[in-house]
């Protein structure tokens, strides 16, 4: 079966970005903020940002290039920005931001300004460069800072845009999640805090617990894709972004156990559970990161004609994520891969404590979050570990709609032995 045949708009879908008019008018309202603003000096992050374009000849042709390569919006009398100062300025406002609830506002307010010139000629190189992505980790490192203080409890309010809202409480399902009510902030401490808040007990039964055989959702999420006979290397690049082991594990000793089987793909909703769950019992072999880009596109999708740009499966060989090997108890499964990984400025992978090698972990027991947000991720099979997989994590790439695949509920059944 295909990974990347039909794919659904997982960029809006999974409420990345807003609709592209909601997108655009979001943005002109960032633009005239910082336009109207009091001048300030940028912050030191950023300031070390302007210096490393201002010293880099070929980082600064790229950024002049994908600005003016940039498409003109339909609300805009140009682009959403006209220089590499106003880029800069209109980032590190961001950098004292919390996301706020609402389908015209981003759940990814430093995406939404870069995402323009992302689908670039020159954007394709520049996101791959590993010079701004090192830059890029130190300034999401500075706004993960921020997200982690008190400061970012604003957004944590009643009104239309706020957390605590009744149209908030019901789209995240708010009483699925452990809170205190009576407390002013529900009892968080800061708005990563309150992203990566946890279930209540009881709220997400682990399917099957006594049957090694039944495997798991490891994330609260939508079904992507499913692919078999994966190669070892692949052109993962390509329109149809195939799986390339060796690229995807990142050159894991345990490649090799793998080629000719199967990969499963689903993506995080902004909205969604953000902590990940082993997919089976067994025992943690290797838990490690894996650095990559943050903001890097598919240049073939982003040609294509059926945009806003669709790079699920590519950025599973380029982003920042994290790679677990597990042996499952059951020896047809045998050896087993999770792979979560980020996408934009959701790319903080945080492995649990308890997730080191060696360490025999129960289906369902807590294997890691995201630190803000969410965004794809991949369970690696070897070849015949699979029978069949449920019926709700086949992939519906037509349906708006497409039910999500609840973590911990019944995903696949391995063969006999």
């Amino acid at each position: 079966m295909s990974a990347a045949a039909d794919r659904p708009d997982t960029k809006r879908r999974a409420g990345w970005l807003p609709e592209q008019e909601d997108l655009e008018a979001w943005l002109t309202g960032h633009r005239r903020r910082v336009a109207e603003r009091e001048p300030v000096e940028l912050s030191p992050v950023m300031q070390e940002f302007a210096a490393l374009l201002d010293g880099d000849p070929v980082l600064r042709m790229y950024f002049e290039r994908m600005i003016a390569e940039a498409p003109v919006g339909k609300q805009y009398e140009d682009r959403p920005f006209d220089s590499v100062d106003e880029l800069l300025a209109m980032i590190d406002e961001v950098l004292t931001m919390a996301p706020e609830f609402g389908d015209e506002m981003a759940a990814t307010p430093l995406g939404a300004v870069l995402d323009w010139t992302m689908g670039t000629t020159s954007g394709f190189a520049a996101y791959r460069d590993p010079r701004l992505n090192l830059m890029l980790r130190k300034v999401l490192s500075v706004w993960c800072d921020f997200l982690s203080s008190e400061e970012s409890l604003y957004v944590l309010n009643d009104s239309e845009t706020g957390w605590k809202s009744e149209r908030a409480r019901a789209t995240i399902g708010m009483d699925d999640y452990r809170y205190d009510p009576d407390d002013e902030h529900w009892g968080f401490t800061s708005w990563n805090d309150f992203f990566t808040r946890r279930f209540r007990d009881g709220a997400r039964p682990v399917a099957d617990p006594d049957d090694d055989k039944v495997i798991v959702s490891a994330c609260e999420s939508t079904p992507y894709g499913v692919a078999t006979d994966v190669e070892r290397r692949d052109r993962f690049w390509i329109k149809s972004q195939p799986y390339s082991l060796e690229d995807m594990l990142a050159g894991d000793e345990a490649v090799d156990e793998f080629v000719g089987g199967t990969v499963y793909q689903a993506f995080l909703s902004a909205n969604n559970y953000h902590r990940w769950h082993s997919p089976v019992s067994g025992t943690i072999v290797r838990a490690y990161l894996q650095e990559g880009t943050y903001y890097s596109e598919a240049d073939t999708e982003g040609a294509d004609a059926t945009e806003p740009i669709d790079s699920q499966g590519y950025i599973t060989h380029v982003a920042a994520r994290a790679i677990f090997i597990i042996r499952a108890d059951d020896p047809v499964i045998g050896l087993m891969a999770f792979v979560p990984v980020g996408m934009v400025e959701v790319s903080s992978c945080i492995i649990a404590p308890t997730a080191t090698p060696g360490q025999h972990v129960t289906k369902g027991d807590e294997l890691g979050h995201f630190q803000f947000g969410g965004s794809t991720h991949c369970l690696v099979f070897r070849p015949g570990a699979i029978a069949e997989f449920s019926l709700d994590a086949v992939p519906q790439p037509h349906d708006p709609n497409a039910p999500l695949k609840r973590v911990n509920t019944r995903l696949a059944v391995a063969r006999g032995e």
